[in-house]
């Protein structure tokens, strides 16, 4: 039996029930209980609908595929595993024949994408793998700050046992919440909220 077999699922949206596969090894997918948590959220402040978003190290592209489904603009995923890329873009595929925004994928890593993206992003979500170091975190945060729209909302999953996230200046922690062994930290430029 193939190990990238369809183990998850758009929750909501135009794509909803679509099938998600994962890729081999790698990776470390949402859950589906988290992403309900993440777009609960985002939804109660209309915060996918028409929005530019961004999902580093996208893996599936589970997340960013949820907010194409709700309604998203546009959605770059950003995943440099060559095999984990084209997981994505089978998903991608997928989402987008239900109706959603295509996503793009860039299979670069991530402070690729950031130093070379002269775009602006109004979500973006990170969730990096658990074992990657807190001081790599803040630089791609600081690294992600000038790409940001005002306003805008970044979520970042980690591992409860990372600790506290080093914000750069003009991101302010709005909540942070525990699922888990994992914390899902959402972030927000000035002027903007998230309830729920």
């Amino acid at each position: 039996m193939r190990q990238d077999v369809s183990v998850t699922r758009i929750i909501g949206g135009l794509a909803g029930g679509v099938r998600l596969h994962v890729p081999l090894r790698g990776t470390r997918p949402t859950s589906e209980r988290v992403r309900e948590a993440i777009f609960s959220a985002l939804d109660a402040r209309g915060l996918c609908d028409g929005a530019n978003v961004l999902d580093l190290y996208a893996g599936s592209g589970a997340l960013g595929l949820e907010a194409a489904s709700r309604g998203a603009e546009a959605v770059v995923l950003v995943e440099r595993d060559r095999s984990a890329a084209k997981v994505a873009e089978r998903n991608a595929a997928a989402v987008a024949k239900a109706g959603a925004v295509r996503a793009v994928v860039e299979p670069v890593s991530v402070a690729q994408f950031l130093q070379r993206s002269g775009r602006q992003f109004d979500l973006v979500f990170i969730d990096p793998p658990y074992d990657l170091p807190p001081a790599e975190i803040g630089f791609v945060l600081a690294t992600l700050a000038p790409l940001l729209s005002h306003p805008a909302v970044v979520v970042v999953e980690q591992s409860k046992r990372s600790g506290a996230l080093d914000l750069p200046g003009d991101l302010v922690l709005e909540r942070a919440r525990d699922y888990g062994d994992t914390t899902l930290h959402y972030l927000a430029t000035a002027g903007t909220t998230v309830d729920g």
